[in-house]
C-alpha cells in the first residue's frame, strides 16, 4: 500500500507499507523533487546493465529525507510549514517513508532501528528548525 500525506496542495510525506508489492518498476516521486524514491521487483536473471552517474550540478534548497523502519515501531507526527501540527501515522517494521516537505517529530513506541537518507553534505544546526512537540492528548490519526 502506497500512502501520501499532504495539506492543502503540499506532498508532506509519501509512505511505503511494507506489504507493497508489484511487478516492475515504479518511481513514486516527480522529477523534480530532490530525492527521487522508487521500486523495484525483478524476476531472477533480469539484469541492469553496468553504469556509472554522470555529474550533474543540481540545486538543493529543501532537504527531504527517506527512513527505512528495520526493526520496531514509531509514531510520526506531521506538521505544516507554520509548525501547526496536523496529524500522526504509525511505521512498523519494514515501512519506508519519504519526508517531501512541512515538519515532522517522531515517537518511538517500541525499541526501534531506522535507517536514514537524505542530501548533503550536513550543515549542522543550518539545516533545521526545532520546535514544541504536539501534546499526547493532541495526536489525531486520520484514515487509519
Amino acid at each position: 500500500m502506497i500512502e501520501r500525506i499532504f495539506f492543502q496542495e503540499q506532498l508532506l510525506a509519501l509512505i511505503i507499507k511494507s506489504n507493497y508489492e508489484k511487478e516492475g518498476i515504479e518511481f513514486f516521486t516527480p522529477g523534480s523533487f530532490s530525492q527521487q524514491l522508487g521500486y523495484m521487483n525483478r524476476p531472477i536473471g533480469y539484469k541492469i546493465p553496468p553504469h556509472v552517474h554522470n555529474p550533474v550540478a543540481r540545486e538543493i534548497v529543501w532537504t527531504q529525507e527517506v527512513l527505512f523502519i528495520k526493526t520496531g515501531k514509531i509514531r510520526v507526527d506531521f506538521y505544516d510549514e507554520d509548525k501547526n501540527y496536523l496529524e500522526s501515522k504509525i511505521l512498523e517494521k519494514g515501512d519506508i517513508i519519504l519526508l517531501a516537505g512541512g515538519g515532522h517529530g517522531f515517537e518511538m513506541i517500541e525499541q526501534t532501528e531506522m535507517v536514514e537518507v537524505k542530501q548533503g553534505p550536513y550543515c549542522g544546526e543550518l539545516d533545521k528548525t526545532r520546535f514544541i512537540t504536539v501534546e499526547d492528548d493532541m495526536i489525531r490519526y486520520k484514515n487509519e
